[in-house]
Parts: C-alpha cells; sequence; structure tokens
C-alpha cells in the first residue's frame, strides 16, 4: 500500500547529516502550490539545524506561489491584504477602519499567526477592548475582525469565521437625551442671540437652522448657497463634512438616499437666512453657489468637531448645559411627533433609515411637503420687533 503524500502545509520527516563545517538538516515540505521541496538548515550542531529547520517550517508558508493566504499567515499580513481590498466605502469608514487596525487590532493581535485566531482569543481580545475603550469602539473593533477572518476563510486558512462565535458586546443603556419645548427653543435662540462670543463664532444662525430643519450637525455644515432656494424657503441635504486624515475637512455626499433630501423650512427660518444673506461677510465675498452657508470663522467648510465645542460654550453661557446638537435634533422629532406627523414623514425630516420595508417600497417620497414646516413655525422668535432689530444690527458690526 503507497504511503500516503504530505497534505498542504506540512512537512516529511527530518533528517539530519553531518558536514565539514557542522550539520545540516533536511526536510521536504509540501507547499500550496501542491508542490513538495526540500528545506535544509545549517548549524554547528546537530540540534541546532533541526531547531533551525523547524523554525523555517513553521515561517516558510506566509502566502504560496499564488499569493493565497495559509494558517501561517501573520495576522498583520492578512489585515493589511483585507484592507487593501475594501472598495467603494466613504473616506470616513475607510478612516474608522483604519484606526481600529492600528489601535485595536494590530498591537493586540498582529503578531499571531491565522491559525491562533481562535474564538477564546478574539473574544478575550474584544472583552479587553470593551473594557479599556468602550462597547463602540469593540463592535467597529469585532466588525474589523469579522472582515479579515472572513478573508482568511475565503482562501481555506480558517475552517471558519471564528468572530461569528464571540460573545456580544452590550453597551450600558444610557438615558435618552430629554428633548426642549417650543418655550425653551426659543429662548434658548434669544440667549444665543444676546450673547456677543455666540454671534462672534456665528452660533446663533447655525442653532436656528439645525432645529428649524433636524439637520445632522455636519449635514448644516456641509449646506452651500446653492442648496438654498430661499424664494421656495427649501433646503437641499445631500453632504456632510467629515474629517479625514491626510486630507483634512472632506464635504462628502450621504451616504443613503434617506440621508438625501430636500426640507421646506419654517418660515421663520427662511426670514433669518434672508437677513442673513443680506449682510456683508468679508469671507464670503465674490463666493459662488458652492461656499458654505455657515463658513468657519477664517472660512472655509467648518469643522463639526470643532463646532461641537463652539455649541459646548455657548450652552453652557445661555443656561442650558444639558443641551447638545443631539437635543436639538431630538427637538425638532419630538416637535413633529406631538403634532401628529407620521413616521414616514419624521424620517424623510431627518434623513432616518426607513420606518418599515413596507413603506418604502409602496409609499414614494414628497420629503419637501411633510409638514413639518408648519409645525416648526411654532419655534419663532417671540421677541419684540426692535429687540430683534437691535440683535441683528450688532450682527451687521
Amino acid at each position: 500500500m503507497a504511503r500516503p503524500g504530505l497534505a498542504l502545509g506540512t512537512a516529511g520527516k527530518i533528517r539530519t547529516h553531518a558536514t565539514p563545517s557542522g550539520h545540516r538538516a533536511v526536510a521536504w515540505y509540501r507547499d500550496y502550490d501542491g508542490k513538495c521541496r526540500q528545506v535544509q538548515r545549517h548549524a554547528k550542531t546537530k540540534a541546532a539545524a533541526e531547531a533551525a529547520l523547524r523554525l523555517a517550517l513553521r515561517d516558510r508558508a506566509r502566502f504560496n506561489v499564488d499569493g493565497d493566504i495559509t494558517p501561517n499567515t501573520r495576522v498583520d499580513v492578512l489585515a493589511e491584504a483585507w484592507f487593501a481590498g475594501l472598495e467603494n466605502l466613504s473616506p470616513t469608514t475607510m478612516q474608522a477602519y483604519r484606526n481600529r487596525l492600528d489601535q485595536q487590532v494590530l498591537p493586540g493581535l498582529g503578531n499571531l499567526r491565522v491559525r491562533e485566531l481562535s474564538i477564546g482569543n478574539i473574544d478575550r481580545h474584544l472583552r479587553l477592548v470593551s473594557d479599556k475603550h468602550g462597547p463602540a469602539v469593540a463592535k467597529m473593533t469585532k466588525s474589523v475582525l469579522s472582515g479579515v477572518c472572513g478573508l482568511a476563510a475565503r482562501h481555506d486558512a480558517l475552517d471558519r469565521n471564528p468572530v461569528r462565535d464571540t460573545g456580544s458586546l452590550k453597551a450600558p443603556t444610557k438615558k435618552a437625551p430629554k428633548s426642549l419645548t417650543a418655550d425653551e427653543a426659543r429662548t434658548l435662540l434669544a440667549q444665543l442671540d444676546a450673547d456677543e462670543t455666540a454671534r462672534r463664532r456665528d452660533v446663533p444662525d447655525l442653532v436656528a437652522f439645525m432645529l428649524a430643519s433636524g439637520c445632522r450637525i455636519g449635514e448644516a455644515a456641509a449646506v452651500t448657497r446653492g442648496d438654498l432656494d430661499l424664494d421656495a424657503g427649501t433646503v437641499d441635504v445631500r453632504a456632510t463634512i467629515v474629517r479625514v486624515t491626510g486630507q483634512s475637512l472632506v464635504r462628502k455626499g450621504n451616504k443613503t438616499a434617506s440621508g438625501a433630501r430636500t426640507l421646506l423650512l419654517p418660515p421663520w427660518c427662511v426670514e433669518r437666512l434672508r437677513r442673513r444673506a443680506a449682510r456683508p461677510n468679508a469671507l464670503e465675498e465674490g463666493a459662488g453657489a458652492e461656499a458654505p452657508v455657515f463658513p468657519a470663522p477664517l472660512g472655509g467648510w467648518r469643522d463639526p468637531s470643532n463646532t461641537q465645542a463652539d455649541l459646548r460654550a455657548a450652552f453652557d453661557s445661555a443656561g442650558f448645559g444639558h443641551v447638545t446638537s443631539h437635543v436639538l435634533r431630538k427637538t425638532t422629532a419630538t416637535m413633529l411627533d406631538e403634532a401628529g406627523l407620521s413616521a414616514r414623514a419624521i424620517a424623510d425630516q431627518l434623513g432616518h433609515a426607513n420606518p418599515s420595508l413596507t413603506q418604502d417600497v409602496y409609499l414614494g417620497r414628497q420629503v419637501a411637503s411633510t409638514g413639518a414646516a408648519s409645525v416648526l413655525e411654532a419655534l419663532r422668535p417671540q421677541l419684540s420687533r426692535q429687540v430683534t432689530g437691535d440683535v441683528h444690527a450688532a450682527l451687521d458690526q
């Protein structure tokens, strides 16, 4: 009966031979292209030669002649191969994946071999990441590892994707942020209008627009002059501002169809934007339709992270320390809900994912006429014309 041949990625018996300079250890190894090749190592002693050969055999198969990934491939090599193969992802997603690789995956698992990526090893690593960086980072790390291990499984370097059998990562339940009432929102806007620092940082108009539209902070920062139609009272929300390492601030299109929408603004917001458009601004002289409506203090796109800090300082100064940009968005949604607008209309206003598959498939989008604008008219500031005029006169200085 013929002796069975070597399995892929395995070696035969090690044999040693004395040489004039010491010893030589030799073994046959079947590479991942199916060919058997002789591997040998020299050393002064028999034991040293055998040890050197075992080390060479262990590390031999990173890739076969076609570049396949094998069980002996290092995880850092596998991870880079996975990342290099990503396509059709936004700059934000690519940067987020790169961060998780560099900060969590490679430091903790990069020196392992693919065959060492067991369920237990990965689960322990994810628990450590969750404890140190929080569940949100751990969940994205898990997603990245799933992609990495999926690539290994497709190359038969793993029998299956071990990430799928790791435990769930549950974030602690957080108390939902409380939305503002219409009276509170009007008071906040009045306080911001009267705050010289907030005006200098161009916070009042931005907050008013976010309340009137329900836009995310990055979406508001991405609105251009060409996106506004003040005669029709509408705004096209088509993009968001993100910071990408190596590219500074980037204006990118919304990643989902639901995120791209046209909104009808309440009349009080349109009036405010008209006054804003009429004010001279040296930073915007000669700017065209692509110029941002809410530029950075020194011109150009407004950084959402820096703007969050500006909002935080302005809200604290106004006595609304609990308010965040998310609270503004929740306030808009709550007002629409309390006014009886449908879940479909609210989702369209906010650019959320569809409320249900049935609604998405069978109902058309009439985004600009959701009924939101008439509801949000309740936020019209109840200031006297004299006070309002004084505030905006100060803005012109």
